[in-house]
């Protein structure tokens, strides 16, 4: 692997649909630039030469739209970064600190346009506003503007789930809102009541506020990590669903840049391994990616408190010591004087037998501390086995073991195996054995009948290795026995 410079982390190359995603983007941000420069101009031109406080409010209004539509370039252009080595969490949260300068930008500028108009409204004077043709001309054109912003604005962010976009099409709202304030004050003002048009000044103040409060809030809410209720519920209800239930200790839900994050806290069975624990925790992940989708899910698993149950509070116990591979035939004896438990344990064929009687002792003292009902622990200790080499033995060489198989599971099922292989291995040759029974049958029944299988074969030929029975629930059709043949090759 090649090696990575401290000063600048590699980075993959982005997906064709993401690099495409990020060009809208900045096309979608740009126009809004554009559209922004030209209202601004327009507004603040007319209002100066009519006179109109109303205008001119919404040249501010429109130059905190701007600001807003400059701050969304700037937002999307740093959002859309993969997460490097400082930004473990890639960096979503710029478009909710732009949306949050942008908000308090506006509450500033609008609460001076409100003393302003609320000077004029006070003193009940119009300050010679002139309602002339051309101020309704570009009124008209500025309400298409306002009007073909917000759409595309709500749909950018409906597309790229962009709470900078978001927040652009709340404001380009607001502005057409304030445009039809800034057009009936006009109209009033035509008519003879020159107020009318401090009072739409105000109108459009006191809208862009509300807005701003809005945003600000939303922003912050993100950005002091605010749990999502809506996204907790939901990941809550998909693991009720779930086919094994599983016990949610913890679990926290944040979102910026349209994207959630999960992390999860589960308590799994004190027995379980570690592969199952990972089984449990990959299910867990996908069933909460698919109720949030694009949701960066974490999923941490803990045992769970064991029950009173002896065997698994044994092998609880088990699990916690580092040498031990696995233990198996775990059985718990309850005798007059007590409980009593017997178990195979596997540890690294690479100890001594002075090194491994020490692990077991170590193992059996931390048994007897999780049951202090237990009065002796029996230990067979094994070594753990490596691979071993094996190889497919001729059909002529397992002729006679291979009838003693077919008419031993004849008569203890009634039916011919399904299967029947061998392998001749480093001890000897194994013989794989799988038959049918009824799919009703209890487990407990069907193990009995493989061990009365497993341990004729054994009788019947002494020199397997081993002899190894599966079973299968039996279905309405019967199949011939399955016989492999010899290797090729």
């Amino acid at each position: 692997m090649p090696a990575r410079t401290a000063e600048r982390p590699v980075q993959a190359e982005p997906p064709v649909s993401a690099t495409a995603d990020n060009r809208d983007r900045r096309r979608t941000a740009l126009l809004s630039v554009g559209a922004a420069v030209l209202l601004v101009a327009v507004k603040l031109v007319t209002g100066l030469v009519t006179g109109s406080l109303a205008f001119v409010a919404e040249a501010g209004h429109s130059g905190t739209d701007l600001v807003a539509a400059l701050l969304t370039l700037f937002a999307v252009s740093v959002a859309v970064r993969p997460p490097d080595r400082e930004h473990h969490y890639g960096h979503g949260k710029a478009e909710h600190l732009a949306a949050l300068g942008e908000s308090a930008f506006l509450i500033l500028v609008s609460v001076a346009i409100a003393a302003e108009s609320l000077r004029r409204l006070i003193e009940g004077e119009g300050h010679g506003v002139e309602a002339v043709w051309w101020a309704f001309a570009v009124l008209a054109v500025v309400i298409a503007l306002d009007a073909s912003r917000a759409v595309a604005s709500r749909r950018a962010a409906q597309r790229f789930r962009s709470p900078a976009f978001a927040a652009n099409a709340l404001h380009f709202s607001s502005d057409l809102a304030g445009s039809v304030a800034v057009l009936i004050g006009m109209i009033f003002v035509a008519a003879g009541e020159p107020t009318a048009d401090a009072a739409a000044a105000l109108f459009v103040a006191a809208l862009v506020v509300a807005a701003a409060l809005r945003l600000a809030r939303q922003s912050v809410d993100v950005l002091m990590d605010r749990t999502e209720l809506e996204a907790e519920q939901r990941i809550r209800s998909v693991l009720a669903r779930l086919a094994e239930p599983v016990e949610l200790r913890r679990i926290r839900v944040r979102h910026a840049a349209g994207r959630h994050f999960a992390d999860l806290v589960l308590a799994v069975p004190s027995d379980a391994g570690v592969t199952q624990a990972h089984a449990i925790a990959d299910e867990v992940e996908n069933v909460v990616e698919e109720s949030l989708p694009g949701a960066d899910v974490v999923v941490h698993v803990e045992p769970s408190e064991p029950t009173g149950d002896v065997r698994e509070r044994a092998t609880a116990a088990a699990s916690s010591v580092p040498e031990v591979r696995e233990v198996h035939n775990v059985r718990a004896m309850r005798l007059p004087e007590g409980y009593e438990l017997s178990l195979h344990v596997k540890l690294p064929s690479e100890l001594s037998l002075t090194e491994a009687h020490g692990v077991v002792e170590r193992l059996e003292g931390l048994i007897r501390g999780a049951i202090p009902e237990l009065n002796k622990v029996h230990t067979h200790i094994e070594p753990l086995s490596g691979t071993d080499w094996a190889r497919r033995p001729g059909s002529d060489d397992t002729t006679a073991e291979r009838a003693a198989i077919e008419e031993t599971v004849r008569r203890v099922t009634g039916a011919d195996p399904v299967a029947v292989s061998f392998r001749d291995g480093q001890g000897g040759r194994i013989a794989f054995v799988t038959i049918k029974l009824p799919g009703d049958q209890p487990l407990p029944s069907a193990h009995r009948h493989a061990g009365a299988i497993e341990a004729a074969v054994r009788e019947r030929c002494p020199s397997l290795g081993d002899v190894i029975v599966h079973t299968e629930p039996q279905e309405a059709t019967a199949e011939p026995p399955r016989i492999e043949g010899p290797a090729t090759g």
